[in-house]
């Protein structure tokens, strides 16, 4: 009689364990500032994103979305259907890019380099904010370049499209 009153617990103990061995599940995992696409099963009417300061879901198609890295840290995606029923309750972990990436530490100083494989400023919390505030100017002075070069070269002014008149 008594082997049975041992082996049965034993039994219950390892159901439980293999049951929440099966129920969890890995992660999605995204990199900050990338994208990743998430195919789901069914057409999706609702998107909730725990904290959209970690990372973003665009809903490309009802069964296609694009999930954005936007800090790092963990979060969570839930997915309804248009009956509100569950369609992906699932963890986002959000993770920096460690390729290529180059820290310099100066006194109390910290900047951030991307080396892939020639070095350029690059923008990461925590870095000094005289290199952090410099690195947003000159990009966002960058991307104005293309911006306005397109805006500036709309249709030309009766000299044919190019050259001097």
């Amino acid at each position: 009689m008594r082997p049975r009153l041992i082996i049965a617990p034993l039994l219950i103990a390892a159901s439980i364990v293999a049951s929440a061995a099966v129920a969890a599940k890995e992660p999605l995992t995204v990199v900050m500032d990338r994208a990743k696409i998430m195919k789901i099963s069914a057409p999706a009417a609702t998107v909730i994103v725990g904290n959209p300061a970690i990372a973003d879901a665009l809903i490309h198609d009802r069964q296609t979305l694009i999930i954005t890295g936007r800090a790092v840290g963990l979060t969570n995606l839930v997915i309804l259907d248009a009956k509100g029923e569950p369609i992906a309750d699932e963890v986002i972990v959000v993770q920096k890019i460690q390729d290529g990436l180059v820290t310099v530490q100066r006194g109390g100083n910290r900047s951030s380099y991307s080396c892939t494989p020639h070095c350029a400023n690059m923008m990461e919390v925590g870095d000094a904010p005289a290199v952090f505030d410099q690195t947003v100017t000159q990009l966002k002075q960058r991307n104005s370049f293309g911006s306005d070069g397109a805006t500036a070269q709309g249709p030309a002014s009766g000299n044919g499209g190019g050259g001097t008149p």
